[in-house]
Parts: structure tokens; C-alpha cells; sequence
């Protein structure tokens, strides 16, 4: 199977090694960040540097003025952690060292634009604000992602996207100091406190035939036990929430999938022929975050593909056409909680379940040992 990594323009630009490290990996391509969120990340083998602080969400290139003119949103450019075309500087070399390029582009998971515009955020159902999370029912919002995926997405030279957190962003988020694991919050927990309840979304409700201030009531009335410490229960275990169920996700798969299909055709509209369009996603309907929760059969009909955690194939595998490209993304920092030793074996089942490429967790922040070990991986492979 071809395999990709990810890597940030940082790990590439000032460094001349870089290009030939990654291609002597074994490597056919790398998903180059283009627009991406605020971050602290390490570069081990960077000739200059060893942390790299991102302070903010922003564009890795230079924006095109006459497409954000006069528009209230609009992205952000970077601080000198990516000045200039920073981009298109590590596209280049990249290029040169024989990878095929492709864009990785971050849309609905943004802080500074929560911080500034705080009325294009998630808020739940205690009115709290996720400034990280925009919220894509908002129609300024899905404009803005939309126009924004197809700028980022189609940078010169690009073979392809990968499109990130192109759905619902929720509760879950890493974040400086992070104080919110005292009361652990399970899978329904973490759906519950990602529903929003912004006018947007309470509009939402309200045509679906749900009233917003009961819904809210009856979400936080769900999750009083779990936060005096009770059992965190399954999907369908909170009483009269369930009332609510079907009516609220299918309104929010409506929502985000009118965002995917929105964001699609307008990279395809400015892309070359034979550009290729990847979702992150999961097979789960009702997830956030930046592997959105989708319906396989349906994204895998309007994106050429996904890229989704290695243990989340199978059910985009039993969906997928001979030409779906099915990459299984797999960590191989091992400080992070990767395993790149063990990643023959398990592309390998990886393969069984229906993936046809690989994606590799991340080349930038791996540690020589673990480079060392994804290249005895991809030889094994073949």
C-alpha cells in the first residue's frame, strides 16, 4: 500500500535534510499542512529550532485578498512560526525530493476566531462557549469553511486534500492546562456536551420539531448523575433524552453533511482534474472532532475518499467502490501512543479490513528511533 505522512511546513522549511528523510522513509507522499490550528509542537531534528509555538489558528500561506475582501470572516495569517508562503516553500522541496504533495487543511476548529467572534461558537446546553469549536449551522460560518477549504485545499502543485474537522466540533479538545478530566465523560457523556444551542441551532431544533429549552433541560437533567460521579451509561441510557434522539442527530448529520457537500464541490470547482478529495472521518454519525462523524455510504459518495483511524475501516471498507481511497491513519510517535513497531502487522490487518493506503501519525514529531522503525514497516510491506 502507498503510504503518506503527515508533516507541518516548519519540519521542512530552514532544514535541507528534511526532504530527503521523509522520501528515504519509503514514503510516496506527504500531507502537508496548509491551514491549521493553534499548536505546540516539537522538531527534533530541525537544524534551528526545537519547539515550535503556532499561537494561532491560521493560513500557512499567503491569503488571497480579493477573496476575503470586505468579509467579516476570514482567516488569519501566520506569526513567524510560518511567515510568508511557508507552505509553498516546503511544497517545493518536497516536490523536488520526488513526494507527491497534498494539502492538509483544518476547518471548524479555530480559537482565535471563538475568541474574536464569539458568536460563531458552539454553545451547550449550560450556555458555555466553545471558542475552539465554530459552529457549522451557522450560515456566515459554513460560508466562510466552505471558501476557506477551497483556497486551502488547491495550493500549487497540490496532487490532492485531505479536509480535517470538516463536520461538528464538540467538547473535546486539547488545550493549554487542561483541567477537565476530574469527572470522566464516556462516549454519550461527550455527545451530550457537544450539542449546541446557539440561535443557529436552536432553529435547527425547532424545524425538526423540537423545542430547544427542553431539549437543553432534558440534556442537563442526562448528565446530573454522571457529574456527582454516577455511572457514565451507554448510548440510549439517559432517560428522556432519548425522546430527543433521532430527531436532533439526524438534523445534525443534515448539517454537516450539507457542509461536506458544500466544502467538495468547491475545492473540485477550483482543483485541477484529478485532484483527489479526502474526508477525516469516523463511521459514527453522532462523533466530533477533527474525524468527524459521518455515514460511509454517504461521504464516501461525495469525497473520493477518507482518512480514518486504523481501527475505524472496517465499516468505510464494507461501503467503499473499487476507485474509494480507504487510508488507514496510524500514530508512530511513540511518545504520543504510537506504535510504529508494530506497523507492518497491523497495516496489514488494516489491509484486510478494506484500507488501500496509509497515513502515518506524524513524520515532523517522531523521534529518529521511530522513523528508524517506519521504514523497516514499508520495506516489510513492499
Amino acid at each position: 500500500m502507498r503510504a503518506g505522512a503527515f508533516v507541518y511546513p516548519w519540519d521542512v522549511v530552514g532544514d535541507p535534510a528534511a526532504p530527503g528523510l521523509l522520501a528515504d522513509l519509503g514514503l510516496a507522499s506527504v500531507t502537508l499542512a496548509s491551514a491549521y490550528h493553534s499548536t505546540r509542537a516539537s522538531t527534533p531534528r530541525h537544524p534551528a529550532h526545537r519547539i515550535v509555538t503556532a499561537e494561532h489558528a491560521a493560513v500557512l500561506y499567503p491569503p488571497d485578498p480579493a477573496r476575503w475582501s470586505g468579509r467579516a470572516l476570514r482567516p488569519y495569517e501566520a506569526g513567524e512560526w510560518a511567515p510568508g508562503d511557508a507552505y509553498g516553500e516546503a511544497a517545493g522541496a518536497l516536490a523536488d525530493a520526488g513526494l507527491a504533495v497534498h494539502t492538509w487543511v483544518v476547518l471548524a476548529h479555530n480559537s482565535r476566531l471563538g475568541a474574536e467572534r464569539p458568536e460563531t461558537s458552539v454553545v451547550n446546553a449550560y450556555g458555555d462557549r466553545y471558542p475552539w469549536a465554530p459552529c457549522i449551522a451557522q450560515p456566515d460560518v459554513r460560508a466562510y469553511l466552505v471558501d476557506h477549504a477551497a483556497e486551502a485545499a488547491v495550493r500549487p502543485g497540490a496532487a490532492g486534500t485531505e479536509l480535517e474537522s470538516c463536520g461538528w466540533y464538540g467538547l473535546a479538545h486539547l488545550h493549554a492546562h487542561d483541567k477537565t478530566a476530574g469527572v470522566p465523560l464516556g462516549d454519550r457523556a461527550q455527545y451530550l456536551m457537544s450539542l449546541c444551542f446557539c440561535p443557529s441551532c436552536r432553529r435547527g431544533y425547532e424545524d425538526g420539531g423540537v423545542a430547544p429549552d427542553a431539549l437543553a433541560a432534558a440534556v442537563r437533567g442526562a448528565l446530573e448523575p454522571v457529574w456527582a460521579g454516577g455511572p457514565v451509561g451507554e448510548i440510549g441510557a439517559f432517560g428522556e433524552i432519548g425522546a430527543f434522539e433521532e430527531p436532533v442527530l439526524a438534523w445534525r448529520t443534515r448539517t454537516a453533511r450539507a457542509l461536506q457537500e458544500s466544502a467538495v464541490a468547491a475545492v473540485r470547482a477550483a482543483a485541477p482534474p484529478g485532484f483527489r478529495v479526502l474526508l477525516h472521518a469516523d463511521p459514527v454519525p453522532y462523533r466530533c472532532g477533527a474525524n468527524v462523524g459521518t455515514d460511509p455510504g454517504h461521504v464516501l459518495a461525495v469525497a473520493d475518499g477518507v482518512v480514518t483511524p486504523a481501527a475505524s475501516v472496517g465499516p468505510f471498507g464494507r461501503a467503499a467502490r473499487p476507485e474509494t481511497v480507504l487510508a488507514a491513519n496510524f500514530g508512530v510517535v511513540t511518545g504520543m501512543g504510537g506504535s510504529p513497531g508494530t506497523l507492518a502487522e497491523d497495516a496489514e490487518r488494516a489491509a484486510a479490513d478494506g484500507a488501500t493506503e496509509l497515513r502515518l501519525y506524524h513524520a515532523g514529531l517522531a523521534s529518529d528511533a521511530d522513523l528508524a522503525s517506519v521504514a523497516a514497516a514499508l520495506r516489510a510491506l513492499g
